[in-house]
């Protein structure tokens, strides 16, 4: 959510790389037959007995008000912030929770020039990590109206590259799509990130991960889930389809429920309203900030049923509120919002990321956000 006011080493990952991807084969949009295919050289993986640490950044907004100074100094800012986290915590995984930018402020075709940009840190570090979309990262373009005052409109930056041009030249006002920004991301080497099962169109960021145990590849120590919460090119919403999916993956894949689920999406559910603090931040809640109200989804159409009814399921993670950092147990599981990273995007509260941190034997996942400052606080055990 936005509204705006004016070379490393490279690592070695820690564990071999393996990921599941789930998706439908020859099937319309009612579902059909479901595969499942393992691609070899990718995987997430514990390695001996050591904790598996995953970093969030969330609202990062790459690209705001791109033809002023204020907006690349922004994104200097932002790679800032990650790359605090990124040295103070040395995660073995990063998962960037959609806003990657904000696609309505940037006049170029190509917007993939700017999620680069937000990424770099995560890549000059050798450190993998995956995606989901935000509503802001396929958002048309939106004229500003102070364009169409008596001086008419200005020369602009319409690239990363600062070059100056003018409205007849290379600028670009259509946006790029989020099946474009997708392909473009997949290229990287370290993404795990997946294009999810054509079914589930419009939304492309809908799949699963599997973090494997240290002493056997094959077998999962807990799954991640990502979910593309709708929102720019069409409605703010998960769908009864992508509900579908999720229940009848999760059934397929751990029908006994002994294998702890992980779930990720950008907006926060209407859930989250239900829970959400009235004042200040309580007992059983954790957190720092409950600065605004929650900005839920559009509609339910039973996502939250579904998570519900598994005892597997243990926590939800979101976005899009850069004034929410907390998080509140909600039935058989935790809801928890991220922490603002980004320097774009409106509020001026201090910049961090949430942190996760899973054990394997015996299972157990733990969280606290780690700030700009090298501060670390609401520490909270979400599963024993």
């Amino acid at each position: 959510m936005s509204i705006h006011s004016p070379p490393f080493s490279r690592r070695t990952p820690c564990f071999l790389f393996f990921i599941f991807l789930v998706f439908n084969v020859g099937a319309g949009r009612d579902g059909g037959s479901i595969v499942q295919i393992k691609i070899p050289g990718k995987s997430l993986r514990f390695a001996n007995s050591s904790a598996f640490k995953i970093a969030l950044f969330a609202d990062l907004h790459f690209g705001e008000n791109a033809w002023t100074d204020w907006g690349p100094l922004q994104d200097i800012n932002s790679q800032a912030v990650m790359s605090t986290v990124l040295d103070r915590e040395k995660p073995d995984f990063v998962i960037y929770l959609g806003d990657v930018i904000t696609a309505n402020n940037i006049p170029i075709q190509n917007a993939s020039q700017y999620w680069d940009q937000a990424i770099a840190p995560t890549r000059e570090r050798g450190i993998p990590w995956a995606s989901v979309f935000g509503n802001h990262d396929d958002m048309p373009f939106v004229w500003p109206s102070e364009w169409f005052s008596g001086e008419g409109i200005p020369e602009i930056r319409c690239s990363p590259s600062n070059a100056t041009l003018t409205y007849e030249s290379t600028c670009y006002f259509k946006g790029t799509t989020r099946k474009e920004l997708l392909e473009k991301e997949m290229q990287n080497d370290l993404s795990v990130t997946l294009e999810g099962p054509s079914f589930l169109w419009p939304g492309v960021s809908n799949y699963v991960l599997q973090i494997s145990s240290s002493k056997d590849e094959e077998e999962p120590i807990a799954y991640l889930y990502f979910l593309d919460s709708g929102g720019g090119s069409y409605p703010e919403v998960i769908s009864a389809a992508q509900s579908r999916w999720f229940q009848q993956e999760s059934e397929r894949l751990n029908p006994d429920g002994r294998v702890p689920e992980i779930i990720f999406w950008h907006i926060p559910s209407t859930a989250f309203k239900s829970v959400s603090p009235w004042f200040g931040i309580h007992k059983p809640c954790v957190g720092s900030i409950n600065k605004e109200k929650v900005a839920p989804q559009e509609a339910e159409w039973g996502m939250m049923d579904v998570l519900t009814a598994r005892k597997s399921a243990k926590a939800v993670f979101v976005g899009h509120n850069h004034g929410l950092d907390w998080c509140c147990p909600y039935k058989s599981l935790w809801l928890c919002f991220a922490r603002h990273t980004g320097y774009g995007g409106y509020g001026n509260w201090a910049r961090g990321a949430r942190i996760l941190e899973l054990r394997e034997d015996p299972f157990s996942l733990k969280s606290w956000i780690r700030m700009e400052d090298g501060a670390v606080h609401s520490r909270v055990t979400l599963a024993p």
